[in-house]
């Protein structure tokens, strides 16, 4: 199990990236770049290449829409060459919030959308000529335009593409499709029960040349006596993601907590979000919730989480280290994987 960082969208990305920095010598393998509608993610991934030497580099995600297939192949392709082949091209449909809010796009064809970007990327990183006509035309017909095949040579024709994705058919293609997976608010004992099917009915049509799908999942990491306490850091965020992420009828992530079990919870997180009552909505979260998405508490707890993460399969696991002493913390978790 490799061990993985987010880098959030907020603050100050410089002193941000510095500290990810930081963590590469205590053992740190890889991070994520979020972006949503914060700073664009390849410039400050581009800053990490150069602040670093082994990290991996991912983007925790790019969206599907605002960018073209070739963008986002040119855009992997020329970090994965200035950080000397470390990169990973993270990518997801967003949802409506991000995509027509933001970007002023129609949150139209998610699905094809995704397995458009993942294959078109694919075949623009081994550099084949593109004639494709789909969702994304190339070229587009009645113009100017030829088909035209990536004018760089990349170092690696195969970036390791993962997928954001949550309901059951975007998982199923992920599953597929894609060298890893990127849930969120994932709960190790619970994943199975939400997930388990479309998982494995990807994987029997998943080409065996692409190897075992990889997951990327964690959480708030404290470790001591009184850690547990940092589990309720993580009330703003899901409530924030089940209550505000989206509509009633049209929130991914509070039809996970729904498929969690917490039905009646995230009902009233989302009324009560939506309302503009955020920190009653908070307090609504279940503790449980917070308590299962983290890795908080003393060490022996702590090391059964990791565990119960590395059960459910995932393969890097994804943590946010929250005290004085990150690398303390890094080096510690490193130890046990």
């Amino acid at each position: 199990m490799e061990l993985s960082l987010p880098l959030d969208y907020a603050g100050d990305p410089r002193q941000a990236t510095d500290e990810v920095a930081a963590l590469e010598s205590a053992g740190l393998d890889a991070v994520w770049v979020a972006e949503a509608y914060g700073f664009d993610a390849p410039t400050i991934m581009g800053y990490l290449a150069a602040r670093t030497e082994r990290m991996k580099i991912g983007s925790g995600i790019l969206n599907v829409y605002s960018r073209t297939p070739a963008l986002l192949a040119q855009t992997a392709a020329g970090l994965d060459a200035i950080s000397g082949g470390r990169a990973m091209l993270g990518l997801g449909a967003s949802g409506p919030q991000v995509v027509e809010g933001w970007h002023g796009k129609a949150y139209d064809k998610p699905l094809g959308r995704t397995r458009e970007a993942i294959e078109l990327t694919r075949r623009i990183l081994r550099r084949e000529v593109i004639d494709h006509h789909g969702i994304t035309d190339m070229p587009r017909p009645g113009g100017l335009g030829k088909p035209l095949k990536l004018l760089t040579k990349p170092v690696r024709p195969d970036i390791p593409l993962y997928v954001a994705s949550l309901g059951p058919a975007n998982v199923r293609m992920t599953a597929e499709l894609a060298d890893g997976w990127l849930p969120t608010l994932f709960i190790p004992e619970k994943a199975h029960h939400v997930w388990g099917g479309p998982l494995a009915e990807g994987a029997a049509l998943r080409d065996p040349a692409l190897g075992p799908l990889r997951t990327v999942a964690g959480g708030l990491l404290a470790i001591g006596e009184d850690a547990a306490a940092v589990r309720e850091l993580a009330r703003p965020k899901i409530a924030l993601y089940v209550g505000g992420m989206g509509a009633p009828g049209k929130n991914f992530y509070n039809d996970l907590a729904v498929a969690y079990g917490y039905e009646k919870e995230a009902r009233l997180i989302q009324e009560l979000y939506l309302s503009g009552r955020k920190k009653e909505a908070e307090a609504a979260v279940p503790a449980e919730f917070c308590e299962l998405i983290s890795l908080c508490g003393p060490e022996s707890y702590v090391r059964e989480r990791v565990e119960a993460f590395r059960e459910a399969g995932v393969d890097m696991l994804n943590i946010t280290p929250v005290g004085p002493e990150p690398a303390r913390l890094v080096e510690t978790v490193k130890s046990w994987l």
